[in-house]
């Protein structure tokens, strides 16, 4: 079994850049209320990042209260107030936030914020909409991962409809709920949420980019123009479905396809996953110019998860050039331009998804002209441009005739 790739630099995560110098001050503030903050890095804490970054540029206070704080070098690591937690269950990686004490409450009325903006539905998010309500300050959610689909991968599909319930009277007593892509929120509407509105996710251009292919990291890994690239990024978890790669990866190798398979990232299913693939590559985690390299260096970029609310890894290997294959549920569907910039499988389908990985193995020119098109849609997703209009929502939120606005019930 191959577990290490041979090559490869392991860097120190690139931070968004935040220089925050010369920007007007602004009459907001807003307190955020997160589960997910660097130096844990997953899809939340990375659009956390970038919004903390685009607000402090703007001359935006802020004021963040999470179970981690970032390390030394993060500009906004200041603002940053660490509160009590306890290990999750089944990811013990991740912290639940409790319900905030004095102190917090007394941090939460000296700070004044004009919104509060809860990101999942915790103990403290709770909380801190009860502070709200006291502080007659507009509060805010954001859908960043969708819990109740995780059930089924957990043994707990019984609990789907409960899941939503809780989930209807969180999100209800929010003004707005923001939610990364049009699925998603189509499927929060259907669930009885009325209040949703857009929140896209950006990409840094420069960060992933063509330009960090890397060929000795393609020949230490025996890659080349008749063996393909197959790359997977992701937390290797159950719910990321990645157990189906073991069914992609033999009926390929069934029709005689040469290719490197290469996982990056690291989760409580590497093992298992190392004992069903015996040929893939399994890299770890990796960050900063190494991770830049790896999406650069793929050919294909895959990934078979139904429970994505967006997937920035996909909208990374766009801008890196790649075509991507993913689920036709989720966000990821309307990532991709599908056809243009890569092509959608069935759910849950194995052979779909080696049809449509076969296509673009076969087809080296294929590839190329969906690489093309990829970078070329993820060169207007700056993350400037979509914080923009979550910064515009907060600005008219905060706003006191809209703050009289009844809150939307489930």
């Amino acid at each position: 079994m191959r577990t290490t790739a041979p090559s490869p630099v392991r860097a120190s995560p690139r931070l968004p850049s935040d220089p925050g110098a010369g920007a007007p001050p602004s009459d907001l503030r807003i307190a955020v209320f997160t589960e997910s903050m660097l130096p844990l890095v997953d899809g939340v804490s990375h659009t956390l990042a970038h919004l903390f970054a685009t607000l402090r540029e703007q001359g935006i206070d802020f004021r963040c209260y999470a179970p981690f704080v970032p390390p030394e070098g993060v500009a906004w690591r200041e603002r940053v107030r660490r509160v009590a937690s306890v290990a999750c269950p089944l990811h013990p990686e991740y912290r639940v936030s409790l319900p905030g004490g004095r102190s917090v409450a007394a941090d939460l009325e000296t700070f004044a914020p004009t919104i509060v903006h809860v990101v999942s539905p915790t103990p403290m998010a709770v909380w801190a909409q009860r502070q709200a309500l006291r502080l007659g300050v507009p509060v805010v959610g954001s859908f960043h991962t969708d819990f109740v689909a995780y059930f089924r991968y957990w043994g707990m599909r019984l609990l789907e409809p409960v899941g939503w319930r809780l989930l209807r009277a969180f999100y209800g007593r929010c003004r707005a709920t923001y939610a990364p892509s049009p699925s998603t929120i189509a499927a929060l509407r259907a669930h009885g949420l009325d209040n949703v509105r857009l929140w896209s996710r950006g990409v840094d251009a420069q960060r992933f980019s063509p330009a960090w292919r890397a060929p000795a990291l393609r020949a230490a890994l025996g890659a080349d123009e008749r063996t393909p690239l197959v790359l997977v990024v992701s937390r290797l978890v159950k719910e990321k479905n990645l157990a189906q790669l073991a069914a992609i990866d033999a009926l390929l190798r069934a029709r005689g396809r040469r290719f490197v398979l290469a996982l990056v990232g690291d989760g409580p299913e590497r093992k298992r996953l190392g004992r069903a693939l015996p040929h893939a590559v399994f890299a770890g985690h990796q960050t900063g110019t190494a991770l830049s390299r790896w999406y650069a260096s793929a050919d294909v970029f895959v990934l078979p998860s139904a429970t994505e609310t967006f997937a920035n890894v996909v909208q990374e290997a766009m801008a890196s050039g790649v075509p991507a294959v993913v689920a036709d549920q989720g966000g990821p569907p309307g990532v991709i331009q599908p056809g243009r910039s890569g092509l959608v499988a069935r759910a849950g389908d194995a052979r779909d998804f080696a049809d449509r990985i076969d296509l673009l193995l076969r087809d080296g020119e294929l590839r190329a002209t969906m690489g093309r098109a990829a970078r070329a849609h993820a060169e207007g997703r700056t993350w400037d441009a979509v914080n923009a209009v979550l910064v515009r929502e907060y600005e008219a939120l905060a706003r006191p005739a809209d703050r009289a606005a009844p809150v939307a019930r489930p």
